[in-house]
């Protein structure tokens, strides 16, 4: 495990921000961390990285328990930007770089080398302040990877940018995943976990209350709901024992008793003739088994 959080508890005053949370994080995933705002995962996410300690529970990177080195083996991306708006790119990179224990020689060839590939070369001298917030977020994504962490926190990384910029950077994420990075991506926007994660926690209120692989997860929470479109006006005479869920003019969606029976209804279609253009089992989306779950859990969820 590339990270194990182990019985974490965080306080502040009277309100308890996490609450005896433990989750493992395997080395090499894409891991999401649902959850409204104000759940509790940047109180979380400041704890992994030493920003604050916890009150209860340990953490480990890699094995060790979190201390004053920690920070250089972490890239931490927060949701608030903290560039210097007065400096220059290249001077703010080299610093930042620096502070995460590379050499001046090694800070100057991987700045010129994120630099290129962003196409951004004409950057470095200028100052971080005539940037737009879209190129802004660029160098501060330049800032967190620049020093190759084991462990990469992105926290609502794509906020602010424009579609153009959103799919570089992710396209930029998979290929650090693919490096053998790890990655926690904390976000409140459940679809965006869905596309990029391979295991995610859901935390609510401070709670862990859905915690594991995405496609288990997505699997557990199913309903045996598929959907057949066809080409054309769906045809009369499907049997009865499959239970429609809704329909429209060329598309019906069954909740069947069980998988299996799958086969028999894309057969008993044949059998009259449609001509199939879609059949497919419906999964439930995260954001759809999050409000289950809290449910199910008698825990309302915190105001996204």
């Amino acid at each position: 495990m590339i990270l194990s959080i182990q019985n974490v508890v965080k306080t502040y005053g009277n309100y308890r921000a996490v609450d005896n949370v433990s989750l493992d994080i395997p080395k090499g995933s894409v891991f999401g961390m649902l959850g409204p705002n104000g759940a509790g995962k940047t109180s979380l996410i400041r704890m992994i990285t030493t920003i604050t300690g916890p009150d209860e529970g340990v953490i480990l990177l890699d094995g060790e328990k979190i201390n004053n080195r920690t920070p250089e083996q972490i890239g931490y991306m927060p949701e608030e930007r903290g560039l210097y708006k007065k400096m220059k790119v290249g001077e703010h990179l080299l610093y930042l770089a620096q502070l995460k224990g590379l050499s001046p020689a090694q800070a100057r060839k991987s700045i010129d080398e994120w630099l290129t590939k962003f196409e951004i070369t004409d950057w470095w001298s200028k100052k971080i302040e005539d940037l737009s917030k879209g190129m802004q977020q660029k160098i501060q994504f330049i800032a967190t990877v620049i020093h190759r962490p084991k462990l990469l926190i992105l926290d609502e990384p794509f906020t602010g940018l424009d579609p153009i910029n959103t799919t570089l950077i992710k396209d930029e994420i998979a290929q650090l995943n693919e490096s053998g990075i790890s990655i926690i991506f904390s976000t409140h926007r459940m679809e965006q976990v869905e596309e990029m994660c391979d295991h995610i926690v859901l935390i609510n209120k401070g709670k862990n209350v859905l915690y594991g692989e995405v496609e288990a997860i997505k699997n557990e929470y199913k309903e045996n709901l598929y959907v057949v479109e066809t080409e054309g006006e769906i045809p009369d005479g499907i049997p009865d024992k499959y239970q429609v869920d809704s329909r429209s003019t060329n598309s019906i969606t069954f909740k069947l008793d069980d998988e299996s029976q799958s086969n028999e209804l894309l057969k008993a279609f044949l059998q009259k003739g449609a001509r199939i253009t879609r059949f497919e089992e419906i999964l439930p989306t995260f954001n759809e088994i999050f409000i289950r779950r809290v449910a199910e859990s008698g825990m309302a969820p915190v105001e996204a």
